[in-house]
This record gives C-alpha cells, structure tokens and sequence, in this order.
C-alpha cells in the first residue's frame, strides 16, 4: 500500500479507505495524535468555563442530545426507555458525558480519552454532582478506542457510541472507525458531530472563528481532516451491517447559539447518525 501524503481535496476519499502501514485494530496501534492531545491539554483549565475556550461545545450540547432522540424515534421498534448505555469516544472534559449520565433513561456513560489532564478535569467536576457517583454511572478511562477490551457479549455492548467534535482530530479516521464498530450492540448507533470541508467551512472555522473573532483557539482546526458528510456515508454503507444514516446541518449564529440549518451538512457543522442492524 502505497504511504498517504497529509490529506487533501483529491487524497482524502483514499485517507478513508486505507489503513496506515501496519495498523491492526484493537492493538497497541492508536488513533491518538500526541500534537492533538498537547493543545486540549493546553485548554483543561477553561473546560468547564461556559464562556471560555469551549463555549461553543457547551452551546452545542443540547443539540447532541435532540439528534440521539431523533436517531432514536426513526426506529421502526421503540428504542428502549430505560437503560441505556453509552461509550463516549474523546469525552474531553465530560460535557456530554456528563449531561447523558443525568438522562433517566441512562443505565451507564463510559467517557474516554487520550489526555490524562482533560479527564482530571471531567472527574473533578463529576465529583461535585452526588447522582454522578453513584457506582457505574459515569465513569472516565485515560484511553484510546484500541485501547479497550472488545466486548465478549452484546450486554458489554453500547447503546450509544458518540463521537463528537473528534473524527475532525484523527489522522486516519478509517481506521479508527473500523476500531469503533465492535462497541456497538445490535440496533444501537454510532453518533458523531464533525465538519464538512469545503471553502465556506474554511473561512467560517480557521479565518473567522480563529484568526478573527478568536471563538476557538487558534490551531484547533486543520481543515484537511475535515471530512463530508458523503464520503462517511459512503464509508458507512460498505460496511456490512450498517445503515439507516441519518444527518443534521447545525449553524452557529452568534447571539442566538447553534442552529439547525436544512442542507448545511454539505458546507458546515453536521451530526451523522448511522444504526447497527439489529439482527447482526
């Protein structure tokens, strides 16, 4: 297999495709970009800070929880009421995490990520929450996904594996992707949030909201691991055993917080829900 350059509008489809030179998941080969993990690491401090570094993930959170109910309604069988259990793949600081663990129809959260001070973080604001520790209702691992045990049983299987603001980070997503699959029990959901790359998503996400208006630290984003929504929907539909995609277009208009914008899954901000077949 031939190496893959740094990732471009003609090489990215391939980025998709490929595994790295030597990759097996679920190894000690990992997904986790040291570059990545130093400048998250640089902003565990103001996490947990609404208007600080990571203001728009706390506005955004509420909008995650709207598309895993509407994953969840498009079921042609109900989804469970009770009990569910979710694998939140770069928890970061817990805000999702969190907010999923106080859901009366959570049984359990498992957050993980790479940064060992981003989760210092997330449990000492867990701590401040006595429902949170309650034993197996949120729990932080300093983890990579290939670094998990597979599951041995779909009761060790996840409901809800979430990936948001991450695929956006990784330099082989396919991989990486491949490497989240296992996790999910039948008829449960991969649900990630991420950018689509295009010349509109570059100027509102590098040149206004880092250079500009500083919304987001600069050198959060690099705009050539963005990936569209086309281009994981193809992923995801050669995969057997996986369908149902569903997408959402979210806007961030200042003032007013995030939006949802019809169609604006093809130039900006997405979710993409994509279900296991329940009889897999």
């Amino acid at each position: 297999m031939a190496t893959i350059r740094p990732t471009s509008l003609r090489n990215l489809s391939v980025l998709l495709r490929r595994k790295p030179r030597h990759y097996r998941p679920n190894s000690t080969s990992s997904s986790v970009n040291q570059t990545e993990v130093n400048h998250f690491n640089a902003l565990a401090s103001t996490w947990w800070d609404p208007h600080g570094s990571s203001r728009l993930l706390h506005l955004m959170n509420p909008l995650r929880h709207d598309f895993i109910k509407a994953c969840l309604a498009s079921q042609s069988t109900p989804a469970p009421s009770q009990g569910l259990r979710y694998l939140d793949v770069g928890c970061g600081g817990g805000i999702f995490a969190e907010s999923a663990a106080r859901l009366s129809s959570t049984k359990s959260v498992t957050g993980i990520d790479p940064s060992s001070e981003v989760l210092s973080v997330a449990k000492g604001h867990a701590r401040k929450d006595p429902l949170l520790q309650q034993k197996g209702r949120l729990e932080y691992l300093n983890n990579s996904i290939e670094q998990l045990p597979l599951p041995k049983t779909v009761e060790e299987q996840y409901d809800i594996l979430s990936l948001f603001e991450v695929i956006e980070h990784i330099s082989h997503p396919s991989p990486f992707l491949e490497s989240c699959l296992p996790f999910v029990k039948p008829g449960g959901w991969i649900v990630l949030s991420t950018i689509a790359r295009t010349w509109t998503s570059w100027v509102t996400t590098k040149v206004v909201a880092e250079d500009l208006a500083r919304i987001v630290p600069r050198g959060t984003h690099d705009w050539e691991k963005y990936i569209n929504e086309e281009e994981l929907r193809s992923w995801f539909a050669g995969k057997k055993g996986w369908g149902g995609a569903r997408s959402m277009g979210v806007l961030y208009v200042p003032g007013f917080g995030w939006r949802e914008i019809r169609g604006g899954e093809k130039w900006g901000n997405y979710f993409l829900g994509v279900r296991k077949n329940p009889e897999t």
